[in-house]
């Protein structure tokens, strides 16, 4: 797979501890040294914007994508190579999955983890086969990926897409592993029926 652009999906907020915007900004970093597209959120605030901030310094292409409502709040990042306004947080989703090859998520909160966990079911659903990957900051992904294998354990997840993600806390060796192809198994038939009684 040719992965040319890269979306990343991180908190509106800066997180607990300065660790949270420095591995953002070294991720932006990153990505714009390789000649990679960031596309992401179209904040400017928080971890989003840290990411943004660094990938143009260092001379990347960004493309961000916000709500209406969400730039009427003056959220918006106003210096991107591309700002696209959707009316819903739907449509955001959908035309970054569109424009993006890969995925990274960074600690976030609830939308975080809401726009990742939309990519995986679609790779689960087999409506793309497009790597993701965790930035795994002081540990901070270590519950999230403890409850997909609780999944799998009770029955839920097919063991064998338990650890949909490529994870590391290094920028650079997580996207080497994102370079490197899909990282959600193909399980064919993964829906059963269940036995009626």
């Amino acid at each position: 797979m040719d992965v040319r652009s890269v979306c990343v999906f991180c908190g509106s907020r800066p997180g607990a501890r300065p660790e949270y915007l420095e591995a953002a900004s070294l991720m932006g970093t990153e990505l714009a040294r390789r000649g990679l597209t960031l596309v992401y959120g179209g904040a400017s605030v928080g971890l989003m914007g840290a990411v943004a901030d660094a990938a143009l310094a260092a001379g990347g292409k960004v493309v961000g994508v916000l709500p209406g409502f969400l730039g009427a709040k003056e959220l918006a990042h106003r210096g991107l190579t591309e700002l696209h306004s959707v009316d819903s947080m739907h449509e955001r989703k959908a035309l970054m999955e569109k424009r993006s090859d890969a995925f990274i998520a960074l600690p976030g909160g609830y939308g975080t983890l809401d726009e990742l966990f939309e990519i995986v079911t679609w790779a689960q659903l087999g409506l793309h086969q497009k790597p993701m990957g965790l930035l795994d900051t002081r540990g901070f992904f270590q519950p999230l990926l403890a409850m997909a294998r609780h999944h799998a354990a009770e029955g839920f997840v097919p063991v064998e897409q338990a650890a949909p993600f490529a994870v590391s806390d290094s920028p650079a060796a997580l996207v080497d592993r994102l370079l490197a192809g899909p990282t959600m198994p193909t399980v064919q038939k993964w829906l059963k029926r269940t036995r009626q009684t």
